[in-house]
Formats: structure tokens, sequence, C-alpha cells
């Protein structure tokens, strides 16, 4: 089981943050973006390793779709910040402690198992977020969200026609989607809180209902579960922390590589 960094116990949430009110929505727009950023560069880990030739393709064309989600939501969270920080500074000068992402989306990829179950389980969140989000009150927020759905779309279909597929394959396929499953759970629950950040921005038109799209979520997992022969788990999600800056240990590892050519040459363009 992974340790999380500062190793507070599984099932506590780290204490709240003081955010200056002017930049709880850069902070928000930067929970969209670090969560996207850091799975489109789990799910680039695939390129040149796929399975197949036709999924090594689709998993970089899912990659891209992502880090081009989370280039859109840091270069608005900068401006909205107003202190200089573009997309690129929000993605390769920053350190583990100021990344806002879910833990889900930093799990390390495992076998072609894990790597679906987690993607299906953000995909089924994220077009339900999106959906929402693209008729906020925020003109450019809405304009990302209406963009993105479209993609994701495409990226739920992929990841749920995957997990039925191994689900309700052999007998070795259904056990490690199973495994999958049972293993990553735990990290859906922090996708569904509501704290001060989201509290804040409801004032400037971005309003999530969270208990609905906990409830529709729930239902979309439990149908694509049930038709690939899965167990839902019962157990209840309690690793928390990503949002407040308290992740496992597998983000140091990826940022270290993820940001090692930016930080090698500061202020490089080509």
């Amino acid at each position: 089981m992974a340790e999380v960094i500062n190793k507070a116990p599984d099932f506590q949430v780290a204490a709240p943050r003081k955010v200056p009110v002017a930049n709880l929505l850069a902070d928000y727009l930067q929970r969209l973006g670090d969560d996207r950023l850091i799975l489109g560069h789990r799910v680039s880990e695939w390129c040149g390793h796929g399975p197949i030739l036709e999924e090594d393709i689709a998993m970089a064309n899912i990659a891209l779709d992502l880090i081009g989600h989370a280039t859109s939501l840091l270069a608005l969270s900068g401006e909205v910040e107003g202190a200089g920080r573009n997309e690129d500074a929000l993605a390769y000068f920053r350190e583990a402690v100021q990344f806002r992402n879910a833990l889900l989306v930093e799990q390390p990829n495992g076998d072609f198992a894990m790597t679906m179950v987690r993607q299906f389980l953000f995909d089924v969140y994220s077009v339900l977020l999106w959906d929402q989000l693209s008729k906020c009150g925020h003109e450019g927020l809405a304009a990302i969200a209406t963009k993105s759905l479209k993609e994701d779309k495409y990226h739920l279909r992929h990841s749920s026609e995957w997990v039925v597929r191994m689900g309700d394959g052999t007998e070795e396929s259904h056990a490690r989607t199973q495994h999958a499953v049972n293993e990553l759970w735990r990290f859906t629950g922090e996708l569904f809180d509501r704290d001060d950040v989201d509290a804040a921005v409801e004032a400037q038109g971005i309003v999530v209902d969270h208990e609905a799209l906990k409830s529709l979520w729930n239902t979309m997992v439990s149908d694509v579960l049930t038709r690939a022969t899965l167990t839902m788990p019962s157990n209840p999600a309690v690793r928390r922390g990503g949002r407040t800056g308290f992740h496992t240990e597998h983000l140091g590892h990826l940022l270290a590589t993820m940001q090692s050519v930016a930080r090698a040459h500061p202020g490089a363009s080509w």
C-alpha cells in the first residue's frame, strides 16, 4: 500500500489551508488542470509499451487530450492568479506539495487492467463534471469544459469497453481487473469532496452538485462493472489529501521525470 508523504492515517483529511480569497479560483482551476496533467503523464508512459499497436496509438492520443485539457486549465489559472506564472511554470516548477490533483490519478500504471480501471473511474467522473461545468457562469471555464466533454466521452467509451472486455474475459483477466477495482476504490471518494475552495467559486457562478455527481457516478460505474461481471466494492473510499497537497510517494517520482528537462534548462525554448 502506498504511503502518504506526511504519514497521515488513511482516514484523515488534511487540515484546510488558508488560501487568499483572490486565489481560490486559481486554486480550483489548478485542481482541474493537475488531475489531467498527472493522469496524462501516467497514460503517456504506455507509449511504445501498449499490448497491441492500435492500443499504443490510442493511449498516446488520450494522453495528448488530457495534457491539452491541462494546458488550457493551467493557462487560465495563471491568468486568474496574476502572479506571472503560465501553464509551463505551473506544470514544471511546482513541488509535489503544491500540486492539487486527486490521489487516484497519480497511482502507478501497474498492469493494463490497473491502468484501464483507473482511467475508467476517472473518465466517468470527468464526463459528469464537464457536463455540469459546461453550463457554469464562468465563460472561460465553460468553454474549456464544453470542448473537453466531447473528447472525454470518447475516453470513457474506450476505457469502459476495456473494463467489460477484461472483466468478462478469461479467468486471469477477470481476476486482474477485479484486483484493480479493489485496489483503486479507496481513492475515489476524494473526487466528490466539497471544501472551502468549492464554496468560494460558487460565488463566481461555478456551481457543482457534488451529491448528484456522486450518485450518477455510482450508477454508471455499477452498470459497467455489472456488465463486466465484476463486484463493486462495499468498503468506504477513505484515502484523501491530494487536494491539499498531501500525496502518495508516487507523485514525487512522477514529477522527477516529468519536470527534469524543464528544470535542467529553465527558460529554454525551441
